[in-house]
């Protein structure tokens, strides 16, 4: 088969489908489309066997049937009126054989050309649903009850003679007619069949492509919320807000990040902080803490918020530490040798997403205050600790003498400058890592 045909074969077959139809109407049309041009194509093959046995047989009724099927799709093409088409379709298939058999006689005279009719309830089954197929079986059963009683009751001596065609010819076409029945049933099934695997291969592919865009939503959702979180996001539209009686939250702040960004581009801007946070991001994740988000220059991170572990105050201090030595020591990332302040705050806070759009998972209370502010309050290069930070982390760090500042809100407060980790803690640290 050329190209040519192949296009007018598949335009033919796609007549009539509009965009907005389900995947069920397409097919359905697809489906009395290719049945339509079966019928067609026998028609025409019945013409010229009628033409070719000479005039013993009228081939009125095959050409009349071959013009209503042209004329049926030309006003189903002009007017779009897919139902219409539908049932008159089915009823040409129906009727039609039924007609051809009463002019010609009777079943044997006729060679079965009543099994043609069969093409209705099949088709129906495959075009409109099994439920709406079966009044088309019965009108077929009926049609068939009513020619066997005019056969039997009804058909005269010299009807019967009058009709009368040669056996020979009578076989070959009680052949033909089954056979070509057969072939458009096995015909229209393989090619339902095949249009729903078609189909069923689109939706397969539609649901991996939802799978894939579900699995990079829930990895950008998990990238702004913890875990357990964004679970709670999922499944419910109640406000989400938790107490944490003890949580260790840190502020890193870069020291005169403004100034030094005074000389640089917008992109450079960007570069600098997105490879330093970044860095600060995998620390988090290593020591199996939350980052809570980044504002401006600064960058808070908080442990206790999830199971993940118990001594969540040493891996903040470690995470601390990991941060600070970066910086002094890894200057592919801090290619500007910046220095961070960093302040940590232990205690009760509340955590929870705030607003409905652009929404943030938060921290708030005292606890938070106290870790940004002893942050603002810090030296360049010095890690400050909040009373209760120290007291927990004391036996395991080593720390300088207590300093004593003035806090906005607070007064004067006690803090703690860490050092790094006891030698005879750093083997048990390194193993906790």
């Amino acid at each position: 088969m050329t190209s040519g045909s192949t296009s007018l074969l598949d335009s033919l077959r796609n007549a009539g489908i509009s965009p907005n139809d389900s995947e069920e109407l397409r097919l359905n049309k697809s489906l009395l489309m290719f049945a339509t041009g079966l019928a067609s194509v026998a028609s025409m093959l019945w013409l010229v066997i009628y033409w070719s046995l000479g005039p013993q047989l009228s081939s009125n009724l095959p050409f009349a049937f071959q013009i209503l099927l042209a004329v049926n799709l030309g006003i189903y093409l002009r007017w779009d009126n897919f139902d219409f088409f539908r049932i008159s379709q089915l009823a040409l298939f129906l009727f039609f054989p039924f007609v051809v058999q009463w002019s010609i006689g009777n079943f044997i005279t006729a060679s079965g050309i009543t099994i043609w009719g069969l093409l209705a309830p099949v088709g129906a089954i495959l075009f409109m649903g099994v439920r709406q197929a079966y009044a088309w079986f019965f009108a077929y059963l009926f049609l068939l009850a009513m020619s066997g009683f005019f056969d039997f009751y009804l058909a005269s001596a010299d009807l019967k003679a009058k009709t009368q065609i040669p056996i020979d010819t009578a076989v070959i076409f009680f052949a033909l007619n089954f056979a070509a029945v057969s072939t458009i049933v096995f015909l229209l099934l393989r090619f339902a069949i095949q249009e729903k695997e078609k189909a069923q291969a689109r939706v397969t592919e539609a649901h991996h492509l939802l799978q894939i865009e579900q699995e990079r939503s829930e990895r950008l959702l998990l990238n702004i919320l913890p875990g357990a979180v964004a679970e709670r996001l999922k499944n419910s539209n109640q406000t989400i807000a938790d107490g944490f009686a003890d949580v260790t939250v840190m502020f890193a702040d870069i020291v005169n990040f403004t100034h030094v960004a005074e000389g640089m581009s917008p992109t450079q801007v960007f570069t600098m902080l997105n490879r330093i946070f970044s860095s600060f991001d995998e620390l988090a994740e290593k020591f199996g803490l939350e980052k809570i988000k980044t504002i401006g220059d600064a960058y808070m991170v908080a442990g206790g918020l999830n199971d993940d572990r118990e001594n969540y105050s040493d891996a903040i201090a470690d995470m601390a530490l990991a941060m600070r030595d970066m910086l002094s020591r890894d200057f592919t990332i801090n290619k500007a040798h910046l220095e961070l302040r960093i302040g940590i705050g232990t205690g009760p806070v509340v955590a929870g997403v705030v607003g409905k759009k652009k929404f943030i998972y938060d921290l708030w209370g005292d606890t938070v205050n106290i870790a940004s502010r002893i942050t603002s309050e810090g030296v360049p290069g010095m890690i400050q600790v909040d009373g209760t930070t120290y007291r927990r982390l004391k036996g395991r760090f080593e720390f300088h003498e207590p300093q004593t500042i003035y806090l906005k809100g607070k007064g004067e407060t006690e803090v703690h400058r860490m050092i790094g980790r006891r030698q005879a803690a750093a083997p048990q640290a390194a193993s906790a890592a």
